[in-house]
């Protein structure tokens, strides 16, 4: 616990850790394109990603939708969120997002994709830091600890490095991508307050999960109207 706390203190990290993940994915993305159709290069992409980064933030991802999909008022929508089975909204969630981000990757150009895939990482990390600075904890957990322990100076120090992160990686394409996934991770903080008054970690992990599709979807919609060479 003493290393979560430590880790909480400086939560303005995360990106750095997301763009430590986003060059092993876009090596993997990049040696898949050698010799494999974009479809295919598109799944080795989503089985590289889970794998390096497990699946607690898509479980997080299918109980925030389990609690938004529940009827009757909040008390019921934290029950069914906080419930170990999977319902169909969460069920719904996984795989609307698995499919969003399929598309995403398998339209991509060849020479971008590596790249975007270095941007939406960090995206996706920094959106989970602009979450917990905007929500209120709802019960005890890691989720809590990230939510009490980030605040407005953590989120603005990981938002700079983002936004140099994602610059360097592809310039105003890249933090377009950046503006696109905290706007994301902003709505699910209104999401999470509208139906359960709060947030846990489960909406953490949902916003690491909607915002890396968000980032992915930006990159191919602006791919031809951005500049992203810096060469």
């Amino acid at each position: 616990m003493e290393g979560i706390e430590a880790l909480m203190r400086h939560v303005y990290v995360f990106p750095l850790v997301g763009a430590s993940l986003g060059l092993i994915i876009a090596a993997a993305a990049f040696l898949a394109s050698l010799a494999l159709p974009a479809h295919l290069v598109a799944i080795v992409v989503v089985m590289a990603i889970y794998k390096l980064c497990g699946i607690n933030h898509i479980d997080g991802l299918a109980d925030f939708g389990d609690g938004v999909i529940a009827h009757g008022p909040v008390e019921n929508k934290i029950k069914a969120m906080k419930d170990v089975n999977t319902g169909t909204g969460g069920v719904v969630f996984i795989v609307v997002m698995l499919l969003a981000a399929y598309a995403c990757l398998a339209g991509m150009p060849t020479r971008l994709l590596p790249l975007a895939l270095v941007a939406a990482e960090v995206s996706a990390k920094q959106s989970m830091i602009a979450f917990a600075a905007n929500s209120r904890s709802l019960q005890k957990g890691f989720g809590q600890i990230m939510i009490e322990r980030t605040g407005k100076r953590e989120f603005l120090i990981g938002l700079v490095i983002s936004a140099a992160v994602c610059a360097a990686a592809l310039g105003p394409l890249g933090l377009a991508m950046l503006a696109f996934s905290q706007a994301a991770a902003l709505c699910l903080v209104w999401v999470a307050k509208r139906n359960f008054g709060g947030a846990t970690g489960d909406g953490i992990g949902a916003s690491n999960e909607v915002a890396r599709v968000v980032a992915l979807a930006a990159a191919l919609t602006l791919g031809g109207v951005l500049s992203w060479t810096l060469w």
